[in-house]
């Protein structure tokens, strides 16, 4: 099974932005050497818990670190930019690092509506035109006149450079089809809300055509995870993350805490019910279990390849996440 890592910077308690980013740069270089076939970062505004605002800057500082992995976006947040500012920059990245960038693309603001103000600068978003606005990137990056006026006598440099693979991201289903029609892999967020079903898959590949960026349709599914060699010592790396999620639930997301601050925090019963319910997007385990897991979901719904998003709090821990699961779906 290829595997992936989905990286956000998380910016854990007692540390900082700048560390959270070096940490991006050590999981790129273990992930290399460990054989996963991708890494992809995310893109969030106005939060103290991530640092991955710009994700296609941190992409190419990973790409320039590793040799054989795939780099990309998780996705960088369409409605913020312009299809020729994507092109342009996704072009560039494939020209440093040809055959192994990936162009993933969402369609959700990635922040609040004050960052989304910000970034337009106050004007008016459209949100229907984003698979155009897709779509026209694309014939950008492939070095194709886009229909649209607006972009007659443009060209997006640098030209004739190998392509970038082209994703789109997708949490509930909606995307499914248009992403098949527009010959992109299908990048889905089971962590987010955990509404995976074949049906949504079987939609996005009966609708699927050809393109550049992608000659046959793929499927690719985020997790979140924790392992460790014990299962009791994988829920207590894991609570932290637990109680993250149970803060966002709540309308206030927190930093990662410690383990030992985890354990100690007061649950009600109604919080342990939750945590529970969410082990369908947050896989806790030793290795063998939660790999386990992920090969009966790729039997059940049929997608291709897999994403770890993985937060313990200490990069020791987070390492060896990675590390146990290369050693049971790698081998």
């Amino acid at each position: 099974m290829k595997i992936g890592i989905l990286d956000q910077a998380p910016i854990v308690k007692g540390s900082n932005a700048p560390n959270a980013l070096r940490n991006a740069e050590e999981i790129a270089v273990l992930a290399d050497e460990l054989g996963y076939h991708r890494m992809w970062m995310a893109e969030h505004h106005n939060t103290r818990n991530f640092a991955s605002t710009a994700p296609e800057i941190v992409a190419a500082r990973l790409a320039a670190l590793t040799k054989r992995i795939r780099i990309g976006t998780g996705g960088v947040m369409m409605m913020h930019y312009s299809p020729l500012k994507l092109a342009e920059v996704f072009k560039t990245l494939s020209a440093f690092s040809p055959g192994r960038i990936d162009f993933g693309a969402g369609r959700a603001p990635g922040g609040d509506h004050y960052s989304t103000r910000a970034l337009a600068e106050g004007r008016a978003h459209l949100p229907g035109d984003l698979y155009d606005k897709l779509h026209t990137t694309m014939q950008l990056i492939a070095d194709r006149a886009p229909k649209d006026p607006l972009y007659e006598g443009l060209l997006a440099s640098p030209y004739d450079v190998p392509l970038p693979e082209a994703w789109l991201l997708g949490s509930t289903g909606n995307s499914a089809v248009r992403a098949g029609r527009l010959g992109v892999g299908y990048s889905f967020a089971q962590f987010f809300n955990g509404q995976m079903t074949r049906e949504i898959f079987d939609a996005y590949r009966d609708n699927f055509e050809p393109s550049y960026f992608m000659p046959k349709p793929i499927i690719l599914v985020t997790y979140s995870a924790t392992v460790a060699e014990t299962r009791e010592e994988a829920e207590y790396i894991a609570k932290p993350a637990d109680l993250m999620r149970l803060s966002l639930m709540r309308g206030s997301l927190q930093q990662v805490m410690t383990p030992e601050e985890a354990r100690d925090f007061p649950l009600t019963e109604a919080d342990l019910a939750v945590i529970r319910e969410n082990r369908k997007l947050h896989l806790v385990g030793t290795p063998a279990e939660v790999a386990d897991q992920l090969r009966r979901d790729r039997e059940l719904y049929g997608f291709d390849e897999v994403m770890i998003n993985s937060t313990p709090h200490g990069m020791t821990s987070r390492l060896n996440v990675f590390r146990l699961l290369a050693r049971e779906l790698l081998r």
